[in-house]
């Protein structure tokens, strides 16, 4: 076998250096600084998707504050609405005790209707405002397309599992 006898080393072994040069040179004139260019672009559409995930997690902060607050004056103009409905009643009771408890069980469900009723719009309000950010979110988080009843859907879903 030639590659053993010891009067072909010096060839073999400087046909070895200058394929083993040859190819450190290719590798380090093409291949790493395409490697490292594509790191970098992942790197930045990363960061990119990180900047905009924050912005809509902001834009949903916002959403479910601006929800709270329109609740929260809900619960006070219903218990505004209630308070004064308790004080027409016992106004009515006072002056006409037996015709009137019919009169106060209907007022008491307007009431609560219009509450329900209110309530009912907010969380729809929500639920579309909630739809639409997980839609846009899913098509510039994940490029997915997702479809309005499903969006729809799947808030209906986080909702009830909330409660």
């Amino acid at each position: 076998m030639p590659q053993f006898d010891s009067t072909f080393f010096p060839s073999q072994l400087f046909w070895l250096l200058i394929t083993f040069l040859s190819l450190y040179w290719v590798i380090a004139r093409f291949a790493i600084p395409r490697i490292r260019d594509v790191l970098e672009q992942r790197g930045n559409t990363i960061q990119d998707d990180l900047d905009r995930a924050e912005r809509l997690k902001t834009e949903i902060d916002t959403a479910i504050s601006a929800y709270e607050s329109s609740l929260s004056d809900a619960r006070s103009q219903a218990s505004d609405t209630l308070r004064v409905a308790a004080e027409n009643v016992k106004e009515l009771i006072d002056t006409r005790q037996a015709g009137i408890s019919d009169a106060i069980a209907e007022q008491i469900k307007n009431g609560e209707d219009r509450i329900a009723a209110a309530k009912a719009e907010a969380m729809d309000g929500l639920q579309t405002v909630a739809a639409e950010t997980a839609r846009e979110a899913a098509l510039r988080l994940a490029s997915l397309e997702v479809d309005e009843k499903r969006a729809n859907e799947a808030v209906v879903a986080a909702i009830r599992d909330t409660r």
